[in-house]
C-alpha cells in the first residue's frame, strides 16, 4: 500500500493546539482573580443567616435567653373587631386615676423606678452574655453591669481583636460583634465606644502618629461594623479615642499593658423615658409656682 503524503496523514487539527493555550490562559486569569479576592465576612453572615431561616435550619437557643420580638401589647391586647356604628362622632370619656397606686406599699416612687431600671439593666446584660458566653469564657470580652448609673459596659480585650499597632478588625472580632449588634438593637440608651491603650510610644515606622489615633480608630472601626451589622442608628452612637489616659491598670509591666490595651462599648440607660417614670407629685413644693393674683394695670395707669 501506497503510504499517505505528509500533509494528508490523519491526526489532531492544528487548532486544538490554539484552542488549549487559550482554555489554559482563561483557567489561569480566573484563578487569579479569585485570589485577589477579598470575602465580607459581614455579608457572608448575613447571607448564611438568611439563607437558614429559608430553608428551615433551627437555631439551638439556651434557656437563659431572654425571648427577643414579643412586645407587652400583643401579650395583653387583641385587636378589637371593627364593627359599623350609626353615631357620627365618637366621644371618649376619662377619669382622673391616682398614680403609683400598682407599686409596692412602703416603697417611694423614685425608689420603685431605680429598682424596676436596675432589673431591666441586669436583664439586659443577662441577655448579652447569653449570647456571648464562648467569648466571655476565652477571656476575650467582659460583661459588665452597672445599675447606679444604669449602664452595661463590654469590655472587649486587644487579643483576637485587633493586630499589634493595628485597626483592622480580626474575622473573630467581626462575628462577634454582629452577634452583639443583634442583641443591642432591642436595647435602649446610647452606646459609647471607647478606644484604650498602654504608654508605649508608637514607632516611627507604623501608619499612626500616636496613641490617640489609633485609639480613635479602632473604636471607629467597632462602631462601623456594629452599625451595619446591626442595623443600629448612628444617632445613637458616640465614637471616643482616649489612648492611655484611662489605664485600668498601672503600665508597668507587659501584663498590666495588655489590660490597658481594650475597646468598650458602654450602654447609656439613663436616658430611656420608660425607666425613670414621673409624676408632678414628686416634685419639691417649693418650685411651684404660685398663681399671680394681682390685678392687671388698667389703661389709665399706663405710662410711657
Amino acid at each position: 500500500m501506497d503510504e499517505l503524503p505528509e500533509e494528508e496523514k490523519p491526526g489532531i487539527p492544528a487548532w486544538v493546539v490554539t484552542f488549549a493555550d487559550l482554555m489554559s490562559l482563561l483557567m489561569c486569569f480566573f484563578v487569579l482573580l479569585l485570589s485577589f479576592s477579598e470575602i465580607d465576612a459581614m455579608k457572608f453572615k448575613q447571607i448564611a443567616e438568611e439563607m437558614s431561616k429559608a430553608f428551615g435550619v433551627q437555631r439551638e437557643v439556651a434557656s437563659v435567653d431572654i425571648p427577643q420580638g414579643t412586645s407587652p401589647v400583643f401579650r395583653h391586647f387583641t385587636p378589637g373587631k371593627p364593627e359599623p356604628t350609626d353615631l357620627d362622632e365618637v366621644r371618649q370619656s376619662t377619669t382622673e386615676v391616682e398614680p403609683f397606686l400598682d407599686r409596692e406599699p412602703g416603697t417611694q416612687p423614685g425608689q420603685q423606678a431605680a429598682g424596676e431600671a436596675t432589673a431591666a439593666a441586669l436583664a439586659y446584660a443577662r441577655s448579652l452574655e447569653a449570647v456571648l458566653q464562648e467569648e466571655i469564657t476565652a477571656g476575650q470580652l467582659d460583661v459588665q453591669a452597672d445599675p447606679g448609673k444604669r449602664q452595661i459596659i463590654m469590655r472587649i480585650e486587644e487579643r483576637g481583636s485587633f493586630s499589634s499597632g493595628s485597626a483592622e478588625l480580626t474575622y473573630a472580632m467581626v462575628d462577634l460583634l454582629y452577634r452583639m449588634s443583634k442583641v443591642l438593637t432591642d436595647i435602649p440608651g446610647d452606646l459609647t465606644v471607647e478606644g484604650h491603650t498602654d504608654n508605649v510610644p508608637i514607632g516611627s515606622g507604623s501608619r499612626y502618629e500616636s496613641n490617640w489615633n489609633l485609639s480613635a480608630d479602632r473604636a471607629a472601626a467597632v462602631a462601623n461594623a456594629l452599625i451595619e451589622a446591626g442595623p443600629l442608628d448612628e444617632g445613637r452612637f458616640r465614637v471616643m479615642g482616649l489612648a492611655s489616659t484611662e489605664p485600668r491598670r498601672p503600665n508597668d509591666s507587659r501584663g498590666n499593658r495588655a489590660l490597658n490595651r481594650r475597646v468598650e462599648i458602654i450602654v447609656d440607660l439613663s436616658d430611656d423615658p420608660g425607666e425613670t417614670p414621673t409624676s408632678l407629685k414628686e416634685l419639691p413644693p417649693d418650685i411651684l409656682v404660685e398663681p399671680d393674683n394681682t390685678p392687671a394695670p388698667s389703661a389709665d395707669t399706663l405710662t410711657w
